[in-house]
């Protein structure tokens, strides 16, 4: 299949309640070579209405992120694990990511990173049990690759805590930083 066949397919996508309240499905965006793939665990706010990742204040965090570690937004592809917004930015459930991963899968094997960047436990967990891969928690796991071999090779696989969890725990800040830079720094 391709790319835009499925980005399609996720936008008139009902395979879960989620439909009901989205403005925007939030599929993902960046090219289609990405080295680096980045994912959060779902849209928020911001995103629901412009259809885009990472758009709001963690988004411009994240964009400081990724300057730290010398990389542009352009150059890495961003989505989540799910595509539409869970009301009042609640975790998706189990239900919703189950209906949803099939177009994160496609994603991965599409765009076929050589690292995968997960932003937060929820996002962390569910691709550490896709890879079978134990995830003890994300104080305990950020910023610590993890590599397994896949179709394509060798994938490293990176949890990262949320850049929306500096917002509301300004000693997270520079954790984030040095993660992202020392992560990324041979990549």
């Amino acid at each position: 299949m391709e790319f835009e066949e499925v980005r399609k397919q996720a936008e008139s996508c009902m395979k879960c309640d989620l439909w009901k309240t989205r403005t925007n499905v939030v599929f993902g965006e960046g090219p289609a070579n990405a080295e680096i793939m980045l994912i959060g665990e779902a849209p928020g706010f911001y995103e629901d209405k412009q259809g885009k990742p990472f758009v709001g204040r963690a988004g411009k965090f994240l964009d400081e992120l990724l300057k730290a570690a010398n990389l542009r937004r352009e150059e890495v592809y961003i989505t989540n694990i799910v595509k539409c917004r869970p009301p009042n930015n609640r975790d998706p459930t189990d239900e919703e990511v189950k209906a949803c991963y099939p177009y994160l899968d496609f994603q991965i094997n599409y765009i076929k990173p050589k690292v995968i960047i997960t932003l937060g436990r929820h996002a962390s967990r569910v691709i550490f049990e896709r890879y079978n891969l134990t995830f003890e928690g994300i104080s305990k796991e950020h910023g610590k690759p993890r590599e397994v071999s896949n179709l394509f090779g060798k994938l490293k696989i990176i949890p990262m805590y949320h850049p929306a969890a500096a917002i509301y725990n300004q000693s997270l800040k520079s954790v984030l930083i040095e993660d992202f830079k020392k992560a990324l720094k041979n990549v």
